[in-house]
């Protein structure tokens, strides 16, 4: 019989290619999720029956153990940008990382995959590196032999990293900026995925930082989504001690709500994280050791920013009507 794994967070962002990748490779896959019927749509990945969606949540052991039973190995995708509602920082990455492992290492699976985050140290000045940091701290006492993983920050069709930005831009005729020059290598998530898979395939254990062949600063970043959009904006960069004002202000007014408005435009623990690079650590083993080429930033971009140009899948063909009116 074909082995098993279990994805936590299996329909997220990166859970979505880990599991695509595992059913490529002919493993059964468990998509562990809090909703199991908005993650019918990874059941395509595979075979009828080789990928199912079940409901787990990462804040109850019960729920971790029951969508492990049998497993032979276990991915965890599970983290969260901002709080909301029950979901905190400590419970989801610190804590349920810690439950994962010491489950895994209780019910004798074999592998585990670890999705952390670069800059995630004890002493770091956001809550959410430090949880991660924890996370990771309790994932290798439990299960020394796990893989972990730390990315840079991820882009694909579906990140909340440029198609934030492209959002914004086809409102906004200026994009403000906090961190301007915080230094970042973008890593594409099929990458990561590639990553995980080569841990599972092949046993690889310890800790690895993955990053992209490009390191940019933010602002630059910005503008490289600017020119594939084809629109004109002004990236204005703001300084630290203006932006601690306005983070420290929409965090006020989503705790007024009780949480039910959720800060996501800047939050002061996001603002603390944009002080310090997010880059692969010079001695630090990387995608190159799981046999994983980086893949440039150019060559996926244009596949989905595409929707935020001015006239969308239609820009290149007005274009080329354009230059054939000129030359006639």
């Amino acid at each position: 019989m074909s082995k098993l794994v279990t994805i936590y967070g299996g329909s997220g962002f990166v859970g979505r290619y880990v599991a695509q990748a595992m059913a490529h490779e002919g493993w059964r896959v468990r998509v562990a999720v809090r909703r199991p019927n908005e993650a019918l749509f990874t059941r395509v990945y595979g075979a009828p029956g080789q990928v199912e969606p079940i409901l787990c949540n990462i804040r109850d052991a019960a729920s971790v153990r029951a969508a492990m039973e049998g497993a032979d190995a276990v991915v965890n995708c599970v983290g969260i940008l901002v709080p909301e509602g029950r979901n905190r920082f400590r419970e989801v990455q610190a804590e349920g990382a810690a439950t994962i492992a010491r489950l895994a290492a209780e019910l004798g699976v074999a592998q585990l995959v670890h999705l952390s985050s670069i800059g995630s140290v004890e002493g770091a000045p956001s809550e959410y590196s430090r949880t991660k940091a924890r996370g990771e701290a309790a994932v290798l006492e439990h299960f020394p032999s796990a893989a972990i993983l730390r990315p840079s920050v991820i882009f694909g069709p579906e990140d909340q990293f440029f198609n934030r930005f492209a959002a914004m831009a086809r409102l906004m005729p200026v994009i403000p900026l906090v961190g301007g020059g915080t230094r970042f290598q973008p890593v594409y998530v099929g990458d990561v995925a590639a990553a995980a898979k080569a841990c599972l395939l092949h046993g690889h254990s310890g800790v690895h930082e993955l990053g992209g062949p490009e390191v940019e600063t933010f602002a630059r970043l910005i503008e490289r989504m600017l020119r594939i959009i084809k629109r004109d904006r002004l990236v204005l960069s703001i300084p630290a001690p203006l932006g601690w004002p306005m983070a420290a202000t929409l965090d006020i007014l989503s705790g007024l709500t009780g949480g039910f408005v959720v800060n996501r435009i800047l939050t002061l623990d996001q603002l603390s994280n944009l002080g310090r690079d997010n880059i692969v650590a010079a001695d630090a083993r990387g995608l190159g050791d799981l046999g994983v080429e980086p893949t440039p930033m150019d060559a996926i971009l244009p596949e989905y920013l595409w929707r935020f140009r001015p006239d969308g899948q239609y820009e290149e063909i007005k274009a080329s009507a354009k230059l054939m009116r000129e030359k006639h």
